[in-house]
């Protein structure tokens, strides 16, 4: 305990500076700097943990404690000996989070400037009861709306989920079996049907350079996959590995070993950054492709610009060394007798691998770079 009282202490100038210059802290500048950190928490209330906590009513909490989430041994001790998030603590942990609480499962390098960090307690004082608690009691004594009938009306918060599409009729009731749901909106379709193919069908036009791409992926995406795309603890490796798809243990990175750049576009249009999945917009990913060819020395001129209309020329290294899929021709499956359901193989089955070995596996909770702990 008196390691973090005394971590309160020597932060206590920063404290009286941070509250006589409350005024310069700027909450949405905050909000735009606690983007590294969406990839990883949420802030609102009820939204649940993620690869790291829940950080509403951060402010208060006993390091360790919040709820549902399961924290390193080392950050439980930490909320243990004394550790209280307040201004001060926060402050010196998000400047060097692995220091402050050695041990602990944060990935993230910590915030290097003193300006982002104000702003980013500022951003997350919103979300705490201090200051909200005066306008939850306000709307806790505001009369509650009634209905034509005198009744109390229905929380809107519980509409269905569809609300605004039609509901199913017997022109678009589904014929299944159990006659359940309706037929898709052409416009619900759409929002699925994103895929991007190797020919290039399905790219939507846009444009994006890779210096574009540098600032983006600074911001979204080296907080996992570090600076230059070397991954940060268990995160994946972007870069490099070319020459080792020989070794016992190859490094697989889009330059490589993934085959085409479709497959790079694709993947990250629809499911980063991480935790904040399809926030990017088409230009910003055309840059962050362009970017991550740029680091895997596909292309070399910083001015490159990627965009619909030369993205299909670009070949990555490793895909000579793919092909179609040929099973139907090979004898083993275009013969039509049955399969062989009992002893297949003259020997019995014995293991050739661990998975472990394979690294499959993660590593145990004591492991300091267990893949995307963060607490």
């Amino acid at each position: 305990m008196l390691k973090y009282r005394s971590a309160a202490l020597l932060s206590a100038g920063l404290l009286l500076a941070t509250a006589a210059s409350a005024g310069a802290q700027d909450s949405d500048a905050g909000a735009k700097v606690f983007r590294k950190c969406k990839a990883c928490h949420t802030v609102e209330p009820d939204a649940g943990n993620k690869t790291g906590p829940n950080l509403h009513n951060l402010f208060g909490r006993t390091a360790g404690t919040g709820e549902g989430y399961k924290y390193s041994k080392a950050m439980t001790a930490a909320g243990q000996d004394g550790l209280v998030w307040t201004d001060g603590t926060l402050t010196e942990y998000l400047a060097n989070p692995r220091g402050f609480v050695k041990g602990n499962r944060m990935a993230f390098a910590g915030l290097k400037k003193s300006d982002d960090i104000a702003d980013v307690l500022a951003y997350l004082r919103t979300f705490s009861e201090e200051v909200t608690a005066g306008t939850e009691a306000s709307d806790d004594k505001a009369p509650k709306q009634e209905s034509d009938a005198g009744e109390p009306a229905a929380d809107r918060s519980e509409a269905p989920i569809a609300a605004g599409y039609p509901p199913a009729d017997d022109s678009t009731r589904s014929k299944g079996r159990h006659g359940l749901g309706r037929v898709a909106l052409d416009e619900e379709i759409a929002a699925w049907n994103t895929d991007i193919r190797p020919d290039g069908v399905g790219l939507p036009v846009g444009h994006g350079t890779v210096q574009q791409g540098s600032v983006i992926f600074d911001e979204q995406c080296a907080v996992c996959h570090g600076s230059f795309g070397e991954g940060e603890g268990r995160w994946p490796v972007l870069a490099g590995g070319q020459g080792t798809l020989t070794d016992e243990r190859p490094v697989k990175t889009i330059g490589s070993y993934w085959p085409y750049l479709s497959t790079v576009y694709d993947y990250v249009h629809r499911a980063m950054p991480f935790g904040n999945a399809r926030s990017l917009s088409d230009d910003d990913v055309y840059a962050l492709t362009a970017y991550l060819l740029y680091l895997n020395d596909v292309v070399t001129d910083e001015e490159f610009e990627l965009d619909n209309e030369n993205f299909t020329g670009i070949h990555l290294p490793n895909e000579k060394n793919f092909f179609m899929d040929d099973r139907d021709a090979e004898p083993f499956y275009a013969q039509t007798s049955d399969p062989c359901m009992t002893d297949c193989k003259p020997e019995p089955a014995r293991v050739t691998m661990r998975a472990r070995i394979l690294d499959v596996t993660p590593d145990g909770e004591d492991d300091d770079n267990a893949g995307g702990a963060i607490d």
